[in-house]
């Protein structure tokens, strides 16, 4: 194997060669050397390294490795683990160099040695130092990017960081937020690097009024390079370019007011054969078009996949999933390249699958759709019209009696943790999502609506996931499924526990590794989806694997833990992990690896605090208490004050049935810790919430 390996890699020195050779007549030297650079992110699967997010510019999260195949994984074991501190592990890992890079928490980025697991240097941006409001947020990094020996990472507060790969030493930073006022604004998502260029966008459309948009910077010195907006702003003040006069005329109202929204928190794919940028956009601002577009209108560019120039950032074209939509139905997931035959004729393709449970693969020489069928449930539309690429929408689905029930949920039936697009078997492995939500504007007020102050999740719509009438979870459930992204069809699947399951990775090898919430890491074969490994992690296994050589071996390394938007859903996920006993770490196994995790102290039952004063409010009290809980605390502290392992759960505080102790907490904060300070919250609302969680507290008593 070292032998095979070894004549690999002398091939791809021979062909930068020869491409240098060629390119000397044509190319200046800076141009050369970015050719050069540009070779491990090449092609439409990963290589040797895994220098980005989804492993090369096509985004796929495939590796063409083939070391550990179905003949032989069952032999795969843990080579080694790294314990990690407290904050947000359900990010993706990069390797580089028999080096691997990590960003957990608050952007703490980690240089690890890939073969010993020993860490190399660690860099802290401080964020909750910079942060303020922007800490109510309560996410963490998701990614990283790599290019010329530089680390690229986003940060809460807006700053976007180059650092050197092999010290950390920070080579430069800017603030991509230098210019806008709104402090709701913030990263989460991983950077993306394309022909010496780094880009990045932004969230916050669920806090306040926001604006989405994408930056492009100049990789070696960040500086700023060009800036697209993605939804119109205030007509008056005059449209950016021709895009932003096209898309104002599919809105209706003052939407610049309640912001519109649009924020690419997520996805970006560089198309190099046309040089084209992909940037998937994000949902309304509020999400309820009642409120944000007088229930009118396409809404551009929200929920989109919009191509750019990359050079320019000028628009080329874009194909929208949900016109006017209403439902945080982004089209914020992967959207992987590819070529295949289709009809008869050979297509450069883009395959996506959004929030909204159909799975699109369109042209991306143009935008066109080519073909979009349900992957799961979806009772908000019947079929997406080929003709008119516009969906045929249920007419019940925009809650036009003020409520309904919608399957997918606002979690998506694909959400941000990637899919894995095989191209050369014309096959995706999609971690599938399904969950139903009641949506509710009944007690909204719909013509005098206001975004809530301090940066609250409001989105002019009252969200429940589905529940029966004991107040349990009606059968959330996701899969791991095979797609023939041709025939439109399924291939298999595999049930998963709960209503999350990790992030995918296929490989040449013909395994599929996933990550489920109750703490399994499996390899299923990729063409029958057969169990043939499994590893008992012990903590949540959602975050993206990756797979590398490191000294001319195939390693593949996936962290354990809990964060990010998943805190949403609490109890749907099958699993509650615990804030203050699950483990946060970076597993990284081989062939023959032989070491083991400590055994594991008995997990403790949640006990609820001691509450002899507790008397059950009224209804109206615990109504408002639910909505105030929703917008203010369960970022963090779960749907339903069901933490799982974001913060602390609330429920077993002993600050809680101290009034005096809990407000001045609440108001205060601790920001070291990650607890955002919430000083505007006058006695009634912290009242309310109080009497939310001892609710709470008590129904877990009860079930003691």
């Amino acid at each position: 194997m070292y032998t095979i390996n070894l004549i690999k890699k002398t091939a791809k020195i021979v062909l930068l060669l020869l491409c240098t050779l060629n390119s000397i007549t044509v190319f200046s030297e800076d141009e050369i050397s970015i050719k050069k650079i540009d070779a491990p992110f090449l092609g439409t699967s990963a290589g040797d390294d895994w220098p980005v997010f989804n492993g090369t510019y096509g985004e796929q999260h495939f590796s063409a490795l083939e070391e550990i195949n179905t003949t032989n994984v069952e032999k795969l074991g843990l080579a080694w683990h790294m314990d990690l501190d407290a904050g947000n592990t359900v990010t993706g890992p990069l390797e580089v160099d028999n080096t691997i890079y990590i960003s957990k928490g608050y952007s703490v980025v980690h240089a690890i040695d890939a073969v010993s697991g020993k860490l190399l240097w660690k860099y802290d941006p401080d964020v909750a130092k910079h942060a303020d409001i922007r800490l109510r947020q309560g996410w963490g990094s998701r990614g990283l990017a790599w290019w010329n020996n530089k680390i690229y990472v986003g940060t809460l507060d807006g700053r976007l960081i180059a650092l050197e790969a092999k010290t950390g030493d920070v080579v430069w930073t800017v603030n991509t937020l230098e210019e806008i006022e709104n402090g709701s604004y913030f990263i989460s998502g991983a950077p993306r690097v394309f022909d010496g260029k780094v880009i990045i966008g932004n969230g916050g459309t669920e806090h306040a009024s926001t604006r989405g948009f994408v930056t492009t910077y100049d990789a070696e010195s960040g500086k700023q390079l060009w800036r697209f907006y993605v939804v119109p702003g205030n007509p008056k003040d005059g449209f950016e370019n021709k895009a932003m006069e096209m898309a104002a005329e599919t809105w209706h109202g003052e939407w610049w007011k309640v912001g519109g929204g649009g924020n690419t928190w997520n996805a970006f794919t560089y198309d190099k054969e046309f040089g084209q940028i992909l940037i998937g956009t994000g949902n309304g601002s509020p999400w309820n078009i009642k409120v944000r577009s007088q229930g009118k209108g396409d809404n551009l560019f929200l929920c989109s996949i919009v191509a750019l120039d990359a050079e320019t950032g000028e628009y080329r074209w874009h194909y929208q999933v949900n016109p006017g939509e209403t439902w945080d139905y982004n089209a914020s997931m992967d959207m992987q390249l590819g070529e295949a035959e289709i009809d008869g004729k050979q297509r450069k393709i883009v395959v996506t699958a959004p929030k909204n449970g159909f799975f699109y693969v369109l042209d991306r020489t143009n935008g066109k759709l080519i073909s979009a069928e349900k992957i799961t449930k979806a009772n908000w539309a019947s079929h997406i019209d080929l003709e008119t690429g516009r969906p045929v929408e249920n007419p019940e689905a925009r809650y036009p009696k003020g409520t309904f029930t919608l399957y997918p949920s606002p979690a998506g039936a694909h959400s941000w943790l990637p899919m894995s697009f095989d191209n050369q078997k014309n096959r995706a492995f999609i971690p599938v999502i399904e969950l139903g939500a009641r949506y509710d504007d009944r007690m909204v007020d719909l013509k005098n609506w206001k975004h809530l102050p301090g940066n609250a999740v409001d989105t002019a719509v009252i969200l429940e996931l589905e529940y029966d009438k004991d107040r349990k979870l009606t059968d959330p459930m996701s899969k791991l499924l095979a797609w023939d992204i041709v025939k439109q069809k399924e291939i298999w699947s595999v049930p998963g526990p709960g209503s999350w399951n990790g992030g995918v990775l296929a490989t040449r090898g013909n395994i599929v590794f996933q990550g489920q919430i109750t703490g399994e890491f499996k390899a299923y074969d990729a063409d029958t989806g057969k169990l043939l490994w499994s590893f008992d992690a012990g903590d949540p296994v959602l975050a993206p694997p990756i797979t590398y050589l490191a000294d001319g071996k195939q390693y593949v390394t996936v962290l354990t833990g809990l964060g990010t938007s998943i805190s949403f859903y609490g109890g749907s996920l099958g699993a509650l992990p615990n804030y203050r006993t699950m483990k946060r770490r970076v597993l990284t196994f081989s062939l023959g690896g032989n070491a083991e995790l400590p055994p594991r102290s008995k997990e403790q039952a949640r006990v609820a605090f001691d509450d002899p004063e507790y008397e059950l409010p009224d209804t109206k009290t615990l109504e408002m208490g639910q909505l105030m809980f929703m917008s203010r605390c369960m970022a963090c502290h779960g749907d339903g004050a069901l933490a799982v392992g974001q913060a602390p759960d609330l429920r077993t505080s002993g600050i809680v049935p101290l009034k005096p102790t809990f407000n001045a907490f609440v108001r205060n904060g601790v920001k070291a810790r990650g607890m955002p300070s919430f000083e505007e919250l006058p006695d009634e609302q912290l009242h309310l919430i109080r009497e939310f969680i001892r609710w709470k507290a008590a129904t877990l008593r009860e079930n003691e």
